[in-house]
């Protein structure tokens, strides 16, 4: 954090003059998703990105949805129609990345299980990060605001 100080009524903070609450705490905020940004976003960023399924298939069963993804493609490439032995079924999401959209498929094929999963690891990242994001820049706004500026 940048020096801090009360400047009649107002704050300053990172070098700005007269900041209103409201504007301190998007400083804060700011300051706070920089720090946090690192290889794992980046990272979160391409799986969710190799899962949109925006790219042309073959005809597929009624009720299916329309497309693939880029990672879909790559691990049946790589691991051709390989099974899970015994016949586990592992479970898999599909339709979107809300709870309102997504389905569940149990799954046999190692190439579809984690041409699901990797897409719902990087939003699981990018979810826990901006939690983190949040609780930290409000943390640290409460621990600079005085009085009503607070927040709860």
């Amino acid at each position: 954090m940048d020096t801090v100080e009360e400047l009649n009524g107002t704050y300053f903070y990172a070098g700005r003059l007269n900041l209103t609450a409201s504007e301190l705490f998007f400083m804060i905020f700011c300051e706070t998703t920089v720090d946090y940004f690192g290889i794992d976003d980046l990272l979160a960023v391409a799986a969710l990105y190799s899962g949109v399924n925006n790219q042309k298939t073959r005809t597929k069963p009624e009720g299916a949805k329309e497309g693939t993804s880029r990672i879909s493609k790559a691990m049946r490439k790589y691991f051709k129609t390989a099974k899970f032995p015994y016949g586990i079924r592992l479970p898999t999401w599909i339709g979107g990345y809300t709870p309102w959209t997504v389905e569940r498929r149990m799954v046999t094929k190692i190439s579809t299980f984690i041409g699901r999963t990797i897409p719902l690891t990087g939003e699981i990242i990018l979810i826990a990060d901006v939690s983190q994001i949040a609780y930290s820049s409000i943390r640290d706004y409460n621990r600079i605001a005085r009085g009503n500026d607070k927040l709860w």
